[in-house]
């Protein structure tokens, strides 16, 4: 396996564990919480998408899919254009609300992005210089790296978060 497939078959789990999280349930459950300031299924998965389309359209030098496709309008969120959700209040994570299908939608054309984006990459790309406001300056390899293990923290938690409601449901 080759740097690309490793990192494909990365940016794959993630894209499985999202769909486990998400799949099957309504609006409502998706915007459930487990307490007045837990995150949603539905913000987490907003977000591990955001991080992801934000962080690889700016390594890449691509423009974002939340703006080019359309999805910030799909959303109808009330944040600004550039908002990832890092940082974001109780009222602000309280107020993303979205099915299924526009959470999914989201998150497989960033991935399908992603993949595109991923497929030539070589061990030597992994060492350019991606962000220079961090000492050290980041690598796409760190980046990437980076992204996965945030992703992979929410989507869990997203996972976890359904089995929480599945009970709390059944």
């Amino acid at each position: 396996m080759n740097s690309a497939g490793l990192l494909l078959d990365a940016f794959g789990r993630i894209r499985e564990a999202v769909h486990a999280a998400v799949e099957g349930l309504d609006e409502e459950e998706l915007a459930a919480r487990t307490d007045p300031d837990a995150n949603s299924i539905a913000w987490l998965v907003w977000h591990l998408t955001r991080i992801q389309d934000d962080h690889l359209a700016g390594a890449f030098g691509t423009e974002q899919l939340w703006r080019s496709d359309g999805w910030r309008d799909r959303f109808g969120l009330p944040f600004p254009p550039a908002a990832t959700g890092y940082g974001h209040t109780s009222a602000q994570v309280g107020s993303v609300r979205a099915g299924a299908a526009l959470l999914l939608g989201y998150h497989d054309a960033v991935h399908d992005r992603t993949a595109s984006l991923l497929a030539p990459v070589t061990d030597a790309d992994l060492d350019r210089v991606v962000d220079t406001a961090w000492d050290p300056p980041v690598t796409l390899g760190v980046r990437l790296v980076s992204v996965i293990a945030d992703d992979l923290q929410h989507a869990g938690q997203a996972g976890y978060v359904r089995g929480l409601v599945e009970r709390r449901d059944g």
